[in-house]
């Protein structure tokens, strides 16, 4: 329907196959629209309900701002790239020579930005949904996306709690042109969670999507902004060396582990925050594993000294050099020891360690989980003390630092668990399922006939893990 660019859209109109039904919202840069795809007319009740479709129009006619028309062809160019659970499904765009548009999955939940109102939230919830929306950062990154504008209005959720990321107006694909780096110079983003290298203009570091996490993680715990709503350059500069007040002179309910997080998530440097969203969740989800600094216990901003000096280097900072999304995710792996301190003989421990040992040299940005099951029982009751008195859990706990140790890896680059479960193999699967674990190394012992019979637990866990699995034997199996 060409003649949709020269009026203004009204709800019964119908063009390329969609009707429009109702307009349910209208932003700064454009339309959100209910409609319904005709196409179905002809389907069979059988073949399931219609999915909830919600089509995305450009105010081409109220504004004529090029940012909004450029993010508006950036985000037609990465939506049909993306897939899985954290972000809306696509169905169709129309081009700008007749009715631009994007047909996306309608989200029915709310968005965070409801929650916000409340803040500052119980601790428990603040913890969750920073894990949930770190889970979701992940998916995107490693699908070659960095958002750029994580905010609570940008963060929906699905009925069963799932985080689904939207806007990719001003998003940056790996492997697509990136059309705003091109066209403007301005930084882009919004006001209270823009990351510092977004205000000089760096648009492909993934850990500025960290940085607006730590600031909807303060603000959420606390109820107040770190960085306020600078609304000029000038504001927007100050986070280049201003640091905010600490959380918990806001909020002293705060434990230490958490305004560490947050504040290695609000750090100046990329480098100095988490490398990889996944290593975010891991700590949020494990905050005993957690090596804390002078961060956690940090009770009032920095000195005069200390901000003219970060003053000074913000004058002369020269962008870093950035390597692609997927390349520094790589970089920054969460790999998984699997042992088997019941069964395993010292020879396996020793050949699972050479391995270990070898990825880690070719990987210094990964984090390395010691992990091992401790099987229970499915009925009844564990006892959780063998005859000395000695606890199992706890000795299990020093064995598997006592493997790691020639490792001599550095505290904030390796963790320690002891899970307690009936079945081993999907233990460890659920493990690195949860906390988007990347490589698991497993040992596998000789072959005997009740395991060719039942199955190993290094077998299942490569049939069921979704990430790579590397399988140690012992020397002369």
């Amino acid at each position: 329907m060409n003649s949709a660019t020269h009026q203004r859209l009204q709800a019964g109109m119908e063009f390329d196959g969609y009707r429009l039904e109702e307009k349910l919202h209208t932003g700064g840069m454009a339309a959100l629209w209910r409609v319904s795809d005709l196409r179905r007319r002809d389907v069979k009740p059988e073949d399931g309900p219609a999915p909830a479709m919600l089509m995305k129009v450009p105010l081409l006619y109220v504004s004529d701002d090029p940012t909004a028309i450029v993010a508006f062809e950036v985000e037609q160019m990465i939506m049909p790239k993306l897939k899985g659970p954290h972000v809306p499904r696509y169905f169709g765009c129309g081009d700008f020579d007749a009715q631009p548009y994007i047909v996306m999955e309608q989200i029915a939940g709310d968005s965070l930005r409801s929650r916000f109102e409340h803040a500052p939230l119980p601790l428990d919830e603040v913890v969750s949904l920073g894990i949930r929306v770190a889970h979701a950062l992940q998916d995107l990154h490693r699908q070659h996306v960095i958002h750029l504008d994580i905010k609570p209005s940008n963060i929906l959720f699905r009925a069963d709690g799932t985080v689904v990321l939207i806007d990719y107006g001003l998003s940056r694909h790996d492997r697509l042109p990136d059309l705003l780096d091109e066209e403007f110079r301005l930084p882009l983003g919004t006001g209270p969670y823009i990351a510092p290298e977004q205000v000089l203009g760096v648009r492909n570091e993934p850990r500025s999507d960290l940085f607006a996490l730590g600031v909807l993680l303060y603000h959420l715990a606390t109820g107040q902004r770190p960085y306020g709503h600078p609304t000029s350059v000038s504001g927007l500069k100050q986070r280049l060396y201003r640091d905010p007040l600490p959380p918990r002179s806001h909020n002293p309910a705060i434990p230490p582990w958490l305004q560490e997080i947050i504040l290695r998530c609000l750090e100046v440097a990329p480098q100095a925050r988490f490398d990889t969203a996944a290593q975010l969740a891991f700590l949020l989800q494990h905050p005993d594993q957690l090596t804390l600094t002078a961060r956690a216990e940090k009770s009032g901003q920095d000195g005069y000294l200390a901000v003219l000096k970060r003053r000074f280097q913000a004058a002369g900072a020269e962008p870093l050099l950035q390597h692609s999304v997927s390349e520094q995710l790589a970089q920054a792996p969460i790999i998984v020891a699997a042992l088997d301190l019941a069964h395993g003989s010292a020879s396996l421990a020793e050949n699972l360690r050479a391995v270990t040992r070898r990825m880690l040299q070719t990987e210094p940005g990964a984090r390395l989980a010691c992990l091992t099951i401790r099987k229970t029982s499915r009925l009844g009751m564990d006892e959780s003390l063998i005859q000395q008195g000695e606890n199992i859990h706890v000795r299990q706990l020093v064995e598997l630092k006592h493997w790691a140790r020639p490792l001599s890896l550095a505290p904030d680059k390796i963790t320690f668990h002891v899970l307690e479960a009936p079945d081993p193999a999907a233990a460890i699967v659920d493990y690195a399922h949860n906390n988007r674990v990347d490589h698991i190394i497993i040992g596998s012992r000789g072959s005997s006939a009740i395991r060719r019979y039942l199955g190993s637990v290094s077998a299942q866990v490569v049939a069921e893990a979704e990430c790579t699995v590397t399988v140690v034997k012992s020397q002369g199996k």
